[in-house]
């Protein structure tokens, strides 16, 4: 819940440049458990984005969404490599922008600052990130392994479960 709380915090923020914005809550809970349970370790946080990834994608198209945008930028966190992005964008068709992909942490800092969301980012609540974090991560996967690990996985019916169960939340700017 406090994790939720963040996110909400922040596109309040965000919602001042942005206009109104949508959030889409989804549980992934039951997609981390499988993972964890029929898949190799290391994999876990590739395998996650890349579920994130297609569920973005199928809200995107009942939402008329053209594209999918991250806050990633190469090399802040071990999964986020050139490999480990190929890897999450072969997951989906949209484009994928990703407007802070070549900041490094120092500015995109500068940024949080600037617009107000620093202080929010920070606070060190847990979420479905750091809950299921291995140990080790694999920095350069590649594609076919990681197909061969989701195949292990009923990927459509979790990825459907999932949306379902999803929370819609409308948030505004209350400046």
């Amino acid at each position: 819940e406090r994790a939720k709380e963040k996110v909400m915090d922040l596109a309040r923020i965000v919602s001042e440049y942005t206009g109104k914005i949508r959030v889409h809550n989804v549980n992934l809970l039951e997609i981390q458990q499988a993972i964890n349970e029929h898949c190799p370790e290391e994999e876990m946080t590739i395998l996650s984005r890349r579920f994130m990834m297609g569920i973005a994608e199928k809200i995107a198209e009942t939402t008329r969404c053209q594209a999918l945008i991250t806050g990633e930028s190469i090399g802040q966190v071990a999964s986020q490599t050139i490999q480990g992005l190929t890897v999450t964008n072969s997951r989906v068709n949209l484009p994928v922008l990703r407007p802070l992909i070549a900041m490094d942490k120092v500015d995109i800092i500068k940024w949080a600052k600037r617009i107000g969301t620093f202080e929010t980012s920070i606070l060190p609540f847990e979420d479905c990130c750091t809950v299921f974090l291995p140990e080790k991560v694999v920095t350069r996967p590649r594609v076919e392994d990681i197909v061969e690990s989701e195949n292990l996985l009923d990927v459509d019916a979790l990825v459907e479960r999932a949306i379902e169960g999803r929370e819609v939340i409308e948030i505004e700017f209350e400046g």
